[in-house]
């Protein structure tokens, strides 16, 4: 995991947008919800990213202009983006690190791994090919991989093995028929439907509440003596 400090690093790169022209105020929403998520992250290597999600916070309503201005901050050396063709699986975004914890580096994007001269650092096509090998998991070793993973994420133990023993029935396999290329993401997916059950459950369970005490409210005594004052 990179060593970010979080003030530092945005001084750097307001800094650096200062400088930079081809920006606009979406190239900088943009980024700046994308910093929110590795925020939310912890600073991690790369994450994924879901793009309405993404736009919703950037604030942007087209998504044309979305793929337009990360594909350019990733031209411009802000990111790397790697795009998903999964529907099941996130885009990966990798940022870039501006300053340094010791703010010996300020205003110039430092790439893992490259020395920083200064000057725009061009990534060839092989170099990305490797990066998104590198990040693909189609599945966990073993279950304690799964229950330490469920673990960080702050998720019951019990979820854990629901999730193992499903996908280990099915062969790691989406719908049984498409091979997952990445096992984190489909277990952020499957808390998320658990999330999205337990809420149906909870309004239903409302709802019944409210139905069962409306019933009582409209039941009356057959034989109620309307000869009594009121």
């Amino acid at each position: 995991m990179p060593e970010v400090n979080y003030v530092q690093h945005l001084n750097a790169v307001f800094e650096q947008f200062r400088k930079d022209d081809r920006l606009n105020p979406t190239h900088i929403s943009l980024y700046l919800a994308l910093f929110q998520l590795w925020n939310y992250h912890r600073f991690r290597e790369s994450f994924h990213v879901n793009r309405e999600d993404v736009m919703k916070l950037a604030k942007i309503g087209s998504k044309s202009t979305y793929h337009r201005c990360v594909k350019e901050l990733n031209y411009y050396n802000y990111l790397v983006y790697v795009p998903s063709h999964n529907p099941f699986k996130g885009s990966k975004i990798k940022m870039l690190i501006f300053g340094t914890s010791s703010g010996q580096v300020v205003g110039q994007a430092v790439y893992q791994g490259v020395p920083n001269q200064g000057q725009a650092v061009v990534r060839s096509n092989k170099h990305i090919q490797t990066l998104q090998n590198s990040y693909k998991l189609p599945k966990p070793k073993n279950e304690d991989e799964v229950l330490d993973f469920f673990k960080k994420e702050k998720w019951p133990e019990v979820e854990a093995k629901k999730f193992f023993n499903h996908y280990q029935a099915i062969g790691w396999k989406i719908g049984g028929k498409v091979k997952i290329e990445n096992w984190h993401a489909s277990a952020k997916n499957w808390m998320l439907k658990s999330e999205e059950l337990q809420n149906e459950k909870r309004v239903s369970q409302n709802q019944d509440k409210f139905t069962s005490r409306e019933s009582e409210n409209l039941h009356t005594v057959r034989n109620k003596n309307y000869n009594q004052p009121l």
